[in-house]
């Protein structure tokens, strides 16, 4: 048998080989599908036996509070404020400060009116926020979804400096509205 020869018979030994685990892989892989089909299909079949676990018949208008669009990922306003004290508050920061007396004027800081109060109060703190922003230049020029991620984090930030900071023209603008 000649060099030429054994070649020949050992690239068929190769191709026989690279054939047979090719088709071990083939049937192990049509066997992981047909499992894995299997396993969808009883899901499927429980979930419509059960009709209280199906949510397809729910809106986003029962799953989101009032006024937040679905996909929404800022944190809001609801609920921050629930102790009874709440309810009978007196102005703080430049509310108290202003033309209102602290004693003549009590907010209700578990209303709707104060939550949308904090909102406006909130979009004028990340106003505030982003003209600082960009007093900060960066070496780098910055990706798309890196400003992205940096703009949802401030949002937070302000969401946060909203609710911590009294600054109080939440409670001013409370106060305007409320008369």
């Amino acid at each position: 048998m000649t060099g030429i020869d054994k070649i020949g018979t050992m690239t068929q030994s190769n191709a026989v080989i690279q054939n047979a685990l090719h088709k071990n892989q083939s049937s192990k892989f049509a066997d992981l599908l047909k499992a894995a089909q299997a396993k969808e299909a009883a899901a499927s079949s429980a979930v419509s036996a059960a009709p209280s676990a199906n949510y397809s018949h729910i809106s986003s208008k029962q799953v989101l509070p009032e006024g937040r669009l679905n996909g929404d990922y800022k944190t809001g306003f609801d609920k921050t404020f629930t102790r009874a004290s709440d309810k009978n508050a007196a102005p703080q920061g430049a509310a108290a400060n202003g033309s209102v007396r602290p004693n003549d004027k009590k907010i209700d800081k578990t209303s709707k009116l104060y939550e949308k109060s904090m909102e406006l109060e909130s979009f004028f703190v990340k106003m505030m926020v982003d003209s600082m922003r960009k007093t900060v230049h960066s070496p780098t020029q910055d990706s798309f979804a890196k400003s992205m991620y940096q703009d949802m984090l401030y949002d937070e930030y302000t969401t946060s400096l909203t609710k911590q900071a009294g600054f109080g023209l939440a409670d001013q603008i409370y106060l305007e509205l409320a008369r």
